[in-house]
C-alpha cells in the first residue's frame, strides 16, 4: 500500500476526512483574513517599507501555522486516545498494534499538518505580489492592493470549496466568503480612523 493509500485508508476508518476538509478551510479562511486584515491595515496607515510588511506578515502566518498544528495535535490526539480506549473496552482487547491503534497515533498527525498548513500556504499565497515587487519585478498594480486581490480571490475560491462540498450553489457560497472579506475590510477601514 503507498503511502497516500495508506494516509486516506487511517482517515477513512477513523472518520476522520470531514475534519480534515473543515480543518483546511477554516485555517485557511483564517490564514487569508488575517492577511488580508494586516495588508489592509498597512494600505490604509501611514507608507511602510516593503520589508516591514513582508515581515510583519510572515510573522503573522507561521504563528498561525505553529497555532494550527500544535492547537490541532494536542486536541486530536487526546479525542483519539478516548475513541480508542472506548473501542478497547468495547472489545474488551488491546488494539494498540491494529489499524485503529495505528490510526489514533498517526490521524492527529495528519490532521496537525492540515491545520497548520492551511493558514501559512494561503498566507504565503497571499504575500506573493509583495514578493515579486521587492524582487523588482513589474506588477500591474501597487503589491499591496494586488495582494488584497490575491486574498479576495482566495476567499472567494474557499468558499466555492464549501458550496461543492455541500452540494450547494458554489457561485453563492463562494459570495458569502467574500461578503464576510468586505465586512472585514469595512470593520478595519473604519477603526483605523478612516
Amino acid at each position: 500500500m503507498g503511502w497516500l493509500a495508506w494516509v486516506d485508508f487511517l482517515l477513512r476508518i477513523s472518520r476522520s476526512q470531514g475534519i480534515v476538509r473543515r480543518y483546511l478551510v477554516v485555517n485557511g479562511f483564517d490564514g487569508a483574513l488575517t492577511m488580508l486584515g494586516l495588508i489592509l491595515g498597512f494600505l490604509f496607515s501611514s507608507p511602510a517599507e516593503l520589508d516591514l510588511i513582508l515581515n510583519a506578515c510572515l510573522g503573522a502566518a507561521i504563528a498561525l501555522a505553529m497555532s494550527g498544528t500544535s492547537s490541532a495535535y494536542i486536541s486530536e490526539a487526546a479525542e483519539r486516545k478516548r475513541a480508542l480506549s472506548q473501542l478497547e473496552e468495547a472489545m474488551l482487547s488491546d488494539l494498540h498494534a491494529s489499524a485503529h491503534g495505528k490510526a489514533a497515533r498517526w490521524v492527529p498527525l495528519f490532521i496537525a499538518i492540515i491545520n497548520g498548513a492551511a493558514p501559512l500556504a494561503i498566507s504565503l499565497l497571499i504575500l506573493t505580489p509583495l514578493w515579486l515587487a521587492r524582487a523588482g519585478m513589474a506588477l500591474p498594480l501597487a503589491p499591496l492592493p494586488l495582494a488584497v486581490m490575491v486574498a479576495l480571490l482566495l476567499i472567494f475560491f474557499l468558499g466555492v470549496f464549501l458550496g461543492r462540498i455541500a452540494q450547494t450553489s458554489w457561485w453563492r457560497s463562494g459570495l458569502q466568503t467574500l461578503l464576510v472579506a468586505a465586512l472585514t475590510a469595512a470593520l478595519i477601514y473604519l477603526i483605523g480612523g478612516h
